[in-house]
Order: structure tokens, then C-alpha cells, then sequence
């Protein structure tokens, strides 16, 4: 498996165990105003990244470049900068709103580059026509 797909499961997973103990504390406090952030921290960060991880998985070639490599980086940074600072939005801190679309900005911007990858043409893997005979 290339090393992105396999950065971008574990990074799926982080989110995931992130998303569940948000959804525990807003269960146990009875208080859920976060819920837009517990929604935000499983689908960005833990389903949209292990499809990300997939498609890379499928397309090693993709996954080999810097724009793939970019992406991830952009990514990543906008959905970690957005679930906390949306988290505290939610429970009432409204001062955090620009840092809340910024990183959606950044996070968007990583899903246009991922466009870029998807459309991009991957490079062509050589085959030999025929095996040689033994």
C-alpha cells in the first residue's frame, strides 16, 4: 500500500476515536450544541480521509505525487483546525467564527486539489507486449 494511503487511514482513524469521544461527552453532559462539530470531525475527518486513503490505495502512481502529497497536507490541516475551533464555536465562544472559515476555506481548497489528482493523468505503468518464452 503507498505510504499516503496508509498516512491517510491512520490520520481516518485519529478523527474517528476524536469523533467518538465527542459524541460520549456531548451523551453523558446532555448538552448537544456541538453536534455540528461531533458531524464535521466523523465525515471530513474520518470518512471523507479513508476514501481518500482507498482511492490512493487503488492508484499507487497518484498517490506517489507532490500535488497528492500537497493535498493531504491541506487537507488535513483545514478539517484539524476546523473541528476544535467549530467545537468552541458551538458551545457558545463566537469570537473563533473567522478561524472557522478559514480552515473550511483551507479545507475546501484540499478537496479542489484532490479534484486535481482525480482528474490529473496518472502515469502510464509499461508492459511489456509479451512475456518472454524460457
Amino acid at each position: 500500500m503507498p505510504r499516503l494511503a496508509n498516512l491517510y487511514f491512520k490520520t481516518a482513524i485519529c478523527f474517528l476515536l476524536v469523533g467518538i469521544v465527542m459524541g460520549l461527552q456531548m451523551s453523558i453532559a446532555h448538552n448537544y450544541a456541538p453536534s455540528g462539530a461531533h458531524a464535521h470531525t466523523n465525515l471530513l475527518g474520518w470518512v471523507t480521509m479513508a476514501i481518500f486513503g482507498g482511492y490512493y490505495a487503488l492508484n499507487p502512481a497518484k498517490a506517489e505525487t507532490r500535488l497528492a502529497m500537497l493535498q493531504y497536507w491541506v487537507y488535513t490541516a483545514g478539517v484539524t483546525v476546523m473541528v476544535p475551533s467549530l467545537y468552541l464555536l458551538l458551545t457558545g465562544r463566537t469570537a473563533l467564527e473567522p478561524l472557522v472559515a478559514i480552515s473550511s476555506i483551507v479545507t475546501f481548497a484540499g478537496v479542489l486539489l484532490f479534484a486535481g489528482v482525480v482528474f490529473s493523468r496518472s502515469r502510464e505503468v509499461a508492459f511489456p507486449a509479451s512475456l518472454p518464452s524460457a
